[in-house]
């Protein structure tokens, strides 16, 4: 009690999954030849992604339309109805019903320490079944490879620290990771041992 409290630790530099230190792949240009169509699509299958699973299935598609039919998207009546098919057929889908059920939450932070790292991040898409939580990573601004192992190791990284932070969160839970490409709209599943071996 008479003697002076010892200087604390210098506090861990925070992790942040979605800005790392390594150099991703170059974004769609703006100014590329589709004239920055495919950044703008991107974009709007995004916000369509993340707020259709909250609005009544019977009115989503309405409301999907609306969205896009909107004069600052300069989208024209084909495209409109062509992203919200493909947007809603990925809402839909049955293999990744949970993904956009009841009991899934879009733009989720994810906080925790990893070892002396301590991790902060947004999740886009996250998802709880019984057995599993299942992280979903939106990429907007890429085109996505023909096969998963051309993945770029930023993007399994990202995905690595999210799943090791909610393992200790739900250690009962298999964790599952995928990557939804905006620009096409579809979803990627990451095995396991990928993540592992980022």
């Amino acid at each position: 009690a008479l003697e002076p409290a010892p200087d604390e630790p210098p506090l861990p530099r925070p992790l942040a999954p979605s800005r790392p230190n390594r150099e991703g792949p170059a974004p769609i240009s703006p100014s590329g030849i589709d004239n920055g169509a495919s950044l703008r699509r991107g974009n709007v299958v995004h916000r369509l992604l993340q707020s259709l699973p909250d609005v009544d299935p019977a009115r989503r598609a309405d409301a999907a339309l609306r969205y896009l039919s909107r004069p600052v998207h300069d989208l024209s009546s084909a495209e409109q109805v062509s992203i919200a098919n493909k947007t809603m057929a990925v809402v839909e889908s049955t293999e990744f019903a949970p993904l956009f059920g009841p009991n899934s939450r879009a733009e989720q932070r994810v906080v925790g320490r990893i070892g002396d790292t301590v991790v902060s991040g947004q999740v886009d898409r996250l998802a709880f079944t019984s057995k599993e939580v299942i992280i979903v990573d939106y990429k907007s601004h890429r085109i996505p490879p023909d096969l998963i192992e051309d993945v770029p190791l930023i993007y399994l990284e990202q995905l690595a620290a999210y799943r090791s932070v909610l393992s200790k969160i739900y250690p009962n839970q298999e964790i599952r990771c995928a990557l939804l490409w905006t620009t096409v709209p579809c979803i990627m599943v990451i095995e396991k041992a990928l993540l592992l071996g980022s």
